[in-house]
């Protein structure tokens, strides 16, 4: 027997309303909530920007302590906001520490600053190793690219923001990313051949 739609206890839910009922159930509960899921991913961009362990906690610190102005925002704009705070904080560290460079830091002082140091304990030895040689390449091409190449990189890639909260958080356009992103990869491709 057919239903008719004015007795179906059940309507068909639209796409745009299924995936906004999708994002609603995995979306965090709180601002607590939300930052404690973000805290490792915002430490390695923080890290591949500043190239200082204790410099991208602080930054990671302070764009955390900064988000906590926003908990009253809803939840779906608090990834596109954080990002773009703790892009902004990055580069006045990077400001910051190009100013103490030029006055303080003698030429051959930099060797500790390539050095980054991952560590998974549920791996073995020898994953562990492969793993931090994978990131430590990684880490090192992202280096060499521009600044808005990288940022967009890290966020739509290793972050998985959609184009439109890339744009948010970089305060650009979402064409601007597109670009970006495009020649972030292909420089990346030509530096990375051989770490498939």
């Amino acid at each position: 027997m057919l239903v008719s739609a004015e007795h179906d206890p059940s309507p068909p839910v639209s796409a745009p309303v299924a995936a906004s009922i999708e994002r609603a159930s995995i979306e965090p509960a709180s601002i607590e909530q939300f930052l404690a899921g973000i805290g490792t991913r915002a430490f390695r961009f923080a890290e591949a920007g500043l190239r200082q362990r204790d410099d991208a906690l602080d930054a990671v610190q302070e764009a955390m302590l900064k988000m906590l102005v926003y908990k009253d925002r809803p939840a779906p704009e608090w990834t596109p906001l954080f990002w773009s705070i703790l892009r902004r904080k990055i580069i006045d560290m990077q400001r910051r520490g190009k100013f103490r460079r030029l006055l303080f830091v003698q030429a051959g002082e930099h060797d500790e600053e390539s050095r980054i140091d991952w560590a998974d304990p549920a791996a073995t030895p020898a994953q562990a190793q492969e793993r931090r040689e994978t990131w430590a390449r990684l880490a090192q091409a992202l280096r060499t690219l521009p600044v808005r190449q990288r940022e967009a990189f890290t966020l739509r890639v290793l972050e998985e923001l959609d184009v439109a909260q890339t744009a948010a958080a970089m305060g650009c356009s979402e064409g601007s990313v597109k670009t970006h992103l495009s020649r972030a990869r292909a420089a990346l491709q030509k530096q990375l051949e051989d770490v498939r």
